[in-house]
């Protein structure tokens, strides 16, 4: 065959810095997206403190005078309102609900801070064990590996000695363990639960369309001569593998982009007692509201002086300002995209959980990240990340955004109830128990079950200790 040229046309998605920077922006808790922000603007002469401008309604007027709603197909109201209706409380970004109940004459925004716990990777990897659908035996080996985990994502320790762990009553061997470390990995941060550098990067990148570029040399660089890349270089590993240089350095490039301690992203500065919400939620007039707060909107630009200096710079000058400039572009769209992910997520929770804001946790309604995630067109991982360590700011208080999340357990009359709907029914019940002869746990869901929710006594048990509430026994008041 004779050597030709051929011209193609196709997509592929590439691993960019502004998408590793929009991603790492969407999992940054506001704490840590306050100190990269204004870390940002001290190192970059192009970006400046500035007021938030007037919000517009797209069309160049600004939101100054009436309101209009519509109803979507899920016959909830969506209208923008104006601030003369509303002279209190965000009035840009924000999305209504219709509320499930009577409104209140004396609706309130509720306090700013809320004391409240950092959040832990085990945290993060059980609470999204906990919205997984494995077997209860399968649960019970992958609460034992994520508690194996370390800060920085690896599991370091024998799976035999796991399996030493589990005792000799689950009796786990070697293959299941295996198994369920298999579905830890696929939890959010990607990486997660890998023993070596090679299995983490290997992890990302199956995670990586196949289109990528150097995505499958990559994949083989990550299984062997990786080790080797520091000390002979891409050049040396191309002469090894007989390749192309270029191409050996593209999959190189591209194992750069990847993070090899997945687990620093999480509680990596949030060990404050204090948070401030990322979002607020109201609401008003029977509808229920949700916006950025104040401190997801940082009010930063370009600064004009500086930008103006490009077209009279010399030429070194001019390149210096110019890459400066493209970068506070690029802070500012990352911001822009993470606030549009973070409302997107918010809106589709407000429309599967308005029961829970009106009525508490007995009607929370079972609710996982893949539902979030086929709904508004995401990954399950970029869901994960847009609620990790965000809160909401609720007339119940400040609440994380994972509370809107909940397992399901069937219920008799052919529906689900979710797992914190059923602890709220078993704290009430014991609320309204006799002191002196106390529910026990058989007691509770024979009471349960009467009620159209099939729980067996060891779930009721569970959830009763999650709640740290004593047996029966231990409650008998004379």
């Amino acid at each position: 065959m004779k050597p030709r040229l051929q011209a193609t046309l196709g997509q592929q998605l590439v691993m960019t810095p502004q998408l590793r920077q929009a991603i790492r922006l969407l999992q940054l808790s506001a704490a840590e997206l306050e100190i990269e922000i204004a870390e940002a603007v001290e190192s970059n002469p192009l970006l400046d403190w500035s007021e938030a401008s007037i919000p517009s309604n797209g069309d160049g007027s600004h939101a100054d005078g009436g309101h209009d709603g519509a109803k979507n197909e899920d016959g909830y109201v969506t209208e923008t309102l104006a601030p003369a209706e509303a002279d209190w409380g965000p009035n840009d970004g924000e999305t209504w609900y219709e509320r499930t109940g009577p409104a209140d004459a004396d609706d309130e925004i509720p306090g700013a801070e809320q004391v409240a716990e950092g959040e832990t990777l085990q945290d993060h990897l059980l609470w999204q064990l906990h919205l997984s659908h494995l077997s209860p035996r399968d649960r019970i080996i992958a609460v034992a590996l994520i508690e194996a985990i370390e800060d920085d994502g690896y599991l370091r320790e024998a799976l035999e000695a796991i399996a030493e762990t589990l005792g000799a009553e689950l009796q786990a061997g070697q293959d299941e363990i295996l198994t369920a470390l298999h579905q830890v990995q696929r939890f959010d941060p990607v990486g997660v639960g890998a023993r070596t550098l090679g299995e983490c990067l290997r992890l990302q990148l199956s995670t990586l369309p196949d289109d990528t570029p150097g995505r499958s040399l990559a994949h083989t660089l990550a299984n062997g001569p990786l080790e080797r890349l520091p000390k002979v270089g891409a050049a040396g590993i191309a002469a090894e593998l007989k390749l192309d240089p270029v191409e050996v350095d593209t999959a190189v490039q591209l194992l750069r982009s990847l993070d090899p301690k997945p687990g620093l992203q999480i509680g990596g500065i949030s060990n404050d007692t204090y948070v401030a919400p990322d979002v607020v939620i109201w609401r008003q007039h029977g509808l229920w509201r949700v916006s950025l707060a104040d401190s997801m909107r940082p009010r930063i630009g370009i600064h004009r002086g500086y930008e103006g200096m490009i077209r009279h710079a010399s030429s070194a000058d001019a390149h210096y300002l110019r890459g400066h400039l493209q970068e506070a572009r690029w802070l500012l769209k990352s911001l822009e995209a993470r606030g549009e992910t973070l409302l997107k997520v918010m809106r589709c929770l407000l429309h599967q959980q308005a029961g829970f804001l009106e009525f508490g946790d007995s009607a929370l309604r079972p609710l996982t990240l893949r539902e979030v995630a086929a709904e508004i067109g995401l990954h399950e991982s970029t869901v994960s990340r847009a609620v990790a360590r965000k809160y909401a700011r609720t007339p119940r208080g400040t609440i994380p955004l994972r509370s809107f999340f909940a397992s399901g357990i069937e219920t008799g009359a052919g529906g689900e109830a979710s797992s914190t709907a059923i602890q709220a029914m078993i704290r009430q019940l014991i609320d309204a128990e006799n002191p002196r002869k106390p529910l026990s746990d058989a007691r509770l869901a024979e009471t349960l079950k009467a009620t159209g929710v099939p729980v067996a006594r060891r779930t009721v048990a569970k959830y009763r200790e999650a709640m740290s509430i004593p047996s029966s026994q231990d409650r008998v008041r004379i």
